[in-house]
């Protein structure tokens, strides 16, 4: 059974939805370990769950936890969704989810299940995940100024902006970095961290990995054709230069950028993306760590999160959260 409200004030409309958690699984708790696999083993089994996830349009059935709620509301054109663990009466952390998808791929029930990991992993409290608008209907900077609704919608509501942790995955990742670069033009207070996994950090397209790895990367390589058509096509970009910092943030000044884990995939289209970042992140004196799990594709802890490699980068955004965030 749902129970519905609704609230109209000030230009924002919110929907929440309260659902009966009485008979919900538990939500997610970080494994120990996660299946093991080697050489060609861990590469036909990527390919198999790929083909699968592929053929299902990753489609995913999300339940929320007992324990938790869960609401979409709107800030201007910004649709955010809300995830909130009722049993978390401690930590101040929160969460901003910025999802991957290539620019063109909406907020999906796939991502509203991570969110759940994102909360375990990091001892947050809640996850605020936003639903921007993507190309080829809105171009930008409209994803960004969305994320920036959401940012200053949480700095509204009183939380903290030390206790806010951005999460980006893929295109999310270039947005994240996307969105600190405006936090900062803007003066306003930049959150504790930013995690990255498998971020795009520029919009052109000659980097080699893009096409060295292409038949490697068993995620956004050449088995993904829609996906990987959409990586030598940005179509967010519009008419900005692919080389404008602003979309490509390996050309902007990242000086006083939050400290930032960056996770990739040895086998991934992104990988020149990841070390030409720590290049300049380097250069500018950024607090960044780069970690690269040898063997995976993009995305690797998003879409395959059973795996021994994803649950030790989940471990390792625990113990980076932990070490900048203490309790």
């Amino acid at each position: 059974m749902k129970k519905i409200y609704k609230l109209f004030a000030a230009g924002l409309l919110s929907l929440s939805l309260l659902t009966n958690t009485s008979f919900a699984a538990p939500a997610w708790q970080l494994p120990a370990n996660g299946k093991v696999f080697y050489d060609d083993a861990k590469q036909i089994y990527i390919a198999d769950t790929m083909k699968k996830l592929l053929r299902e349009q990753f489609k995913v059935e999300f339940s929320v936890p007992s324990g938790w709620k869960y609401e979409k509301f709107t800030v201007g054109d910004a649709k955010i969704e809300r995830l909130a663990n009722l049993k978390q009466k401690k930590s101040t952390r929160v969460v901003l989810q910025l999802h991957g998808g290539g620019y063109v791929g909406k907020l999906s029930s796939w991502y509203r299940d991570f969110a759940i990991k994102q909360a375990v992993i990091t001892d947050a409290r809640e996850v605020y995940m936003v639903d921007y608008r993507v190309a080829p209907e809105h171009i930008y900077p409209a994803a960004l100024d969305d994320a920036q609704q959401a940012y200053e919608e949480l700095l509204k509501r009183g939380i903290k902006s030390e206790n806010i942790i951005v999460f980006g995955d893929s295109a999310g990742g270039n947005l994240a970095l996307a969105l600190s670069l405006r936090l900062k033009e803007k003066n306003l207070p930049q959150p504790a961290l930013l995690i990255l996994l498998s971020p795009r950090t520029t919009f052109e397209t000659d980097f080699l990995s893009r096409t060295a790895n292409a038949d490697r990367d068993l995620v956004l390589g050449k088995n993904n054709t829609k996906m990987y058509n959409a990586v030598f096509n940005p179509v967010y970009a519009g008419k900005i230069p692919l080389n404008d910092p602003h979309l490509s943030p390996i050309y902007a000044d990242l000086k006083n950028l939050p400290p930032t884990l960056i996770q990739i995939g040895g086998y991934e289209l992104f990988v020149d993306d990841g070390i030409e970042l720590i290049k300049k992140a380097t250069a500018d004196e950024l607090n960044v760590t780069l970690s690269v799990y040898q063997g995976m594709p993009h995305d690797f802890s998003v879409l395959l999160p059973e795996l021994d490699e994803s649950v030790k980068s989940f471990t390792e955004i625990k113990n980076f959260v932990n070490l900048y965030m203490p309790k």
